[in-house]
């Protein structure tokens, strides 16, 4: 087998092979020695089919069943011993006609890794926020985990008011004419959660128990339904129960609920935890600060397929998390192709991000030891409450390891950077200034 290597740019070769016409006889005689276990030839008994017979019946899909193994067997081959690392499938770009007696030919495509050599990456300039603590966090913290505790129980009042829950019965016209899933019975509302159609909710605040009543709305233009959208209609609304909210009051016996012994201890769990998070998100920013500093120093291009295989992880766990809260891409309106287009330039990123601390690895001969591996486990062990036994039978998995080890390289690499930064302390921003800025970012 000849084989020939083309550099085509920092991300691409192209490799053209000639196999020999010895092996193109091998590969033609196993396709011929399957397809005569079928082959239907009248006069002929199925596997008795003379060779003669078969090729001339046969002979173009033994070539083609022929190219798939010659194609697979060398390409493969051929990365190997030109020790190219493909970061995705290889392509075939041109292929000649598998015949008999002849050499084939044919040419791939391949994307690799950038050879990078990391610059300016060294006192980096960046600035980190200045932590602050807002205590009110914690007091809504505590409202939010109460609501989660809150019951609807039948109310004694006479009249419905916002906040409240009714069960109602309702048919909805257009013309005096019931339309097709515009009724219902014993649905429960909340008044004030804007779940029905704009208006329909405030015409029930003061309604009674057994009250029967008309309401008028108006369907919104952009409405699902196209018969419906725009449109004027009538329900004729029942109000069979009155359900109110019960908030259990926040005291001693509530924090005992959340495994506390008090009320104080409580709120000193939630400010701990959620000054924990502040700080990991102020940590977290730098990190992106810092990445963001590389990236602009470093210019190259990145692999098609490394970026696509880094939005599948991202929308995989994104999917998860959602999965977690009972939700899918399709109820945000999303599906994979608009996931990637939203995500696309973050991956990029991503991608750039960790080739530029791999080189940068390399370069300063930064080495990822066995205790800092063992270190790992045993954290991942105590955060997932499991023996670390099980934790290294994982790990046991070479593709596993060397994900931990990458992943241990490259938090040791970003250590070693920020050491070397001048890192400049500035003020929270306000919540207002932020959103100004990510309308900058995207004007931009």
């Amino acid at each position: 087998m000849n084989v020939t290597v083309e550099n085509l740019s920092p991300i691409k070769k192209k490799l053209s092979l000639e196999i020999a016409a010895e092996t193109v006889a091998v590969e033609l005689e196993n396709a011929y020695k399957k397809i005569a276990k079928t082959a239907a030839v009248k006069g002929f008994r199925k596997g008795k089919v003379p060779r003669e017979i078969l090729r001339k019946h046969y002979g173009s899909r033994a070539q083609y069943d022929a190219t798939g193994p010659l194609i697979n067997n060398s390409l493969y081959k051929a990365l190997l011993d030109n020790k190219i690392e493909a970061v995705s499938q290889p392509e075939v770009v041109n292929s000649g006609v598998v015949e008999e007696g002849k050499s084939f030919s044919y040419e791939a495509e391949v994307e690799v890794r950038p050879e990078i050599v990391a610059k300016d990456y060294s006192n980096l300039n960046l600035e980190k926020e200045k932590f602050s603590f807002d205590e009110s966090v914690v007091e809504k913290q505590l409202e939010q985990m109460a609501n989660s505790k809150m019951q609807l129980e039948v109310t004694s009042r006479k009249k419905a008011r916002d906040g409240d829950t009714v069960v109602i019965d309702f048919e909805g016209f257009i013309n005096d004419t019931p339309f097709e899933n515009g009724s219902a019975k014993d649905f429960e509302l909340a008044l004030g959660s804007n779940s029905f159609i704009p208006g329909f909710e405030s015409q029930l605040v003061g309604m009674k128990r057994d009250q029967e009543k008309e309401v008028d709305v108006t369907f919104p233009e952009g409405y699902g339904a196209k018969d419906l959208a725009g449109k004027p209609a009538k329900f004729k609304v029942l109000v069979k129960e009155i359900k109110e909210k019960n908030i259990p009051e926040i005291n001693d016996a509530f924090a005992k609920e959340f495994e506390a012994e008090s009320l104080d201890q409580l709120k000193e769990q939630i400010k701990e935890h959620a000054m924990a998070q502040e700080k990991q998100r102020i940590e977290g920013q730098l990190q992106e600060n810092m990445m963001n500093a590389l990236v602009a120093n470093n210019a190259f291009d990145v692999p098609e397929g490394m970026i696509k295989n880094q939005l599948l992880h991202l929308k995989d766990n994104f999917t998860q998390k959602l999965k977690e809260q009972g939700m899918t891409l399709e109820m945000l309106g999303m599906n994979d192709e608009t996931f990637f287009t939203t995500y696309r330039d973050m991956a990029t990123q991503q991608v750039k991000g960790e080739l530029i601390l791999d080189a940068i690895a390399t370069q300063e001969e930064i080495v990822v030891e066995d205790s800092a591996v063992e270190e790992k486990m045993q954290a991942f062990a105590d955060q997932s409450n499991v023996p670390l036994e099980q934790v290294q039978k994982y790990f046991e998995n070479a593709q596993a390891m060397a994900g931990l080890k990458g992943q241990i390289l490259q938090e040791k690499t970003s250590r070693f950077l920020l050491e070397s930064a001048t890192i400049a302390e500035v003020e929270p921003q306000q919540p207002e200034q932020a959103v100004a800025d990510d309308s900058e970012k995207e004007e931009s």
